[in-house]
C-alpha cells in the first residue's frame, strides 16, 4: 500500500531572475524573482527575459502556479505573455493564477488575440488593488497579503508568510495528566483539554510555543514610506527596490522611487532579519557603492544580483551564488 502523505518543504528559496529598473544592461535584467515557499512555485513580476533566467538556474517553469504583479510599468509585466506562450508550446494544462491590477489582463488577452493563440491551460484572473491590504491568497501552508506602496502607479508589495503554525506538544507534561493522543492536533492548534472529571488543563502546560513563522515581503518600485515598514515589520527576509544612491535623493522624489540609505532606513525600523536591495539604475555599473551606503544604515544588507539564491529555512539564513 503506497504512502499518501507528502513531506512539506518548510523553507523560503528566493532566487533572483532580474535585478535592474527600467532596462536591461548586459548584465542584468528587469525585475523578476522566483519564490519557492511551502512547496509553492512561485514567480514575483515578470520583466523581460525570465523565462530565459527561469531556465539558466535550472528553476522549471511547468512547476510555477502562481505569478503575482506588483504594477504596470513595463519593466516589470513585459517577460509575461512570452512566458505564458512558451507554457502552451509544451501543452502546459495546469491552470495559471495571476494575480494583478485589472488592466494586465487587457494586455494579456490582446496578446493573446492577435498572435492567433489557443491556450490550452486556464488562466485564472485574480484582480488586485492599492488602496489598503488584501489577502490575495491563502490556504493551509501559505497567505500571501498585498499592501500598499506609493509609486507613480498604483504599486503593491506583497508578505508571503507560513499560514497556521503549530504548537509542540509535551509528550511527558500529556502522560502526567493523562491526555490520549487523540487530542494532540487539538493541544498543537492551542485548545485546552477538558477531562471526564471536567478538570481543564491549560494548553500552556502541554505544549511548547510554536517557531516563529517563515515571512518574505517584496517592496517593488516605491518611494520611502514608514508605513512600508509597518507592513513588513519582523519578516525574515526583506526585498526593498534601491534605484538610486543618496546623492540622487531628488531624482528619487520625482521618479518616487527609493535610495540605497532609505532602504536601510525601512529594514532597520521594520527590524527585518535580513535585507536585499535590487532595482538599480542602469546608470550603476558598480553596485558596491549601493551596497556600502545601505549597510551604513543596516549592516545585513546583500545585493540582489542574478542567480543569488536567499534561504530561509529552520531559523537559519543563508545566500549562495546558483
Amino acid at each position: 500500500k503506497s504512502n499518501s502523505c507528502k513531506k512539506i518543504n518548510m523553507s523560503i528559496e528566493l532566487t533572483i531572475l532580474g535585478s535592474s529598473s527600467a532596462t536591461p544592461t548586459l548584465h542584468r535584467f528587469p525585475t523578476s524573482q522566483h519564490l519557492q515557499m511551502l512547496d509553492h512555485h512561485i514567480l514575483i513580476d515578470c520583466g523581460e527575459g525570465a523565462q530565459m533566467q527561469l531556465r539558466r538556474y535550472k528553476l522549471k517553469r511547468s512547476k510555477i502556479k502562481h505569478i503575482f504583479i506588483s504594477h504596470l510599468h513595463a519593466d516589470h509585466i513585459l517577460g509575461l505573455p512570452g512566458l505564458i506562450f512558451s507554457m502552451n508550446l509544451v501543452d502546459r494544462k495546469d491552470p495559471l493564477h495571476i494575480y494583478a491590477p485589472k488592466e494586465l489582463f487587457d494586455f494579456i488577452d490582446l496578446t493573446i488575440r492577435l498572435s492567433d493563440t489557443t491556450l490550452r491551460f486556464e488562466i485564472i484572473k485574480h484582480f488586485t488593488q492599492a488602496q489598503e491590504p488584501e489577502i490575495l491568497l491563502e490556504n493551509s501552508l501559505l497567505k500571501v497579503t498585498s499592501f500598499p506602496l506609493y509609486h507613480r502607479v498604483p504599486t503593491t508589495g506583497l508578505l508571503f508568510e507560513e499560514n497556521e503554525k503549530l504548537k509542540g506538544i509535551n509528550v511527558d507534561a500529556c502522560n502526567k495528566y493523562l491526555i490520549p493522543f487523540t487530542h494532540f492536533n487539538d493541544l498543537k492548534r492551542g485548545k485546552d483539554f477538558i477531562g471526564t472529571d471536567g478538570k481543564i488543563i491549560f494548553n500552556e502546560m502541554v505544549t511548547h510555543p510554536a517557531s516563529p513563522k517563515l515571512k518574505y515581503a517584496f517592496c517593488s518600485d516605491t518611494m520611502y514610506d514608514d508605513r512600508v515598514a509597518s507592513a513588513v515589520a519582523g519578516v525574515d527576509l526583506l526585498y526593498h527596490e534601491t534605484t538610486f544612491m543618496h546623492d540622487k535623493l531628488a531624482r528619487a522624489i520625482e521618479t518616487m522611487h527609493t535610495t540605497a540609505m532609505q532602504a536601510g532606513e525601512i529594514a532597520k525600523k521594520a527590524q527585518v532579519k535580513k535585507l536585499i536591495i535590487g532595482h538599480f539604475s542602469s546608470r550603476y555599473d558598480n553596485l558596491q557603492p549601493l551596497l556600502d551606503e545601505a549597510k551604513a544604515v543596516f549592516e545585513n544588507t546583500e545585493l540582489a544580483t542574478e542567480g543569488k539564491k536567499f534561504v530561509v529555512e529552520e531559523n537559519a539564513l543563508f545566500a549562495e551564488l546558483s
